[in-house]
């Protein structure tokens, strides 16, 4: 008996959803940065497999799901390069501002 490729694909992408929830949820504040910098590359490896997929498909369903996945990976690759930008911002020292100068001494 075989099984269909559909359902084979079904099941992984079950397991990756399971195993992914389970491995973001339990991170570390700390480690939230360095994770996000991995799954920027992670990201970069399913837009790769996503033209792949998408150039070796016949039909135009097949041809937009694989479009639709690149986009899809490219907003997370972006999005992802946004928040950590913005994480890293966040521990770096504050320059202290000068002192106003006095406005009625001008005057």
């Amino acid at each position: 008996m075989e099984v269909s490729h559909t359902i084979t694909n079904l099941i992984i992408f079950v397991l990756a959803i399971y195993v992914g929830y389970h491995v973001v949820w339990t991170v570390t504040p700390a480690l939230h940065t360095p994770l996000m910098a991995v799954t920027n590359a992670i990201s970069a490896i399913v837009i790769v497999g996503a033209m792949l997929a998408a150039a070796q498909t016949e039909t135009l369903a097949g041809r937009t799901m694989g479009v639709l996945a690149v986009a899809l990976a490219a907003v997370n690759i972006f999005g992802g390069f946004l928040v950590t930008r913005r994480m890293l911002e966040m521990f770096r020292k504050k320059e202290k501002k000068a002192p106003a100068a006095d406005k009625g001494a001008a005057q």
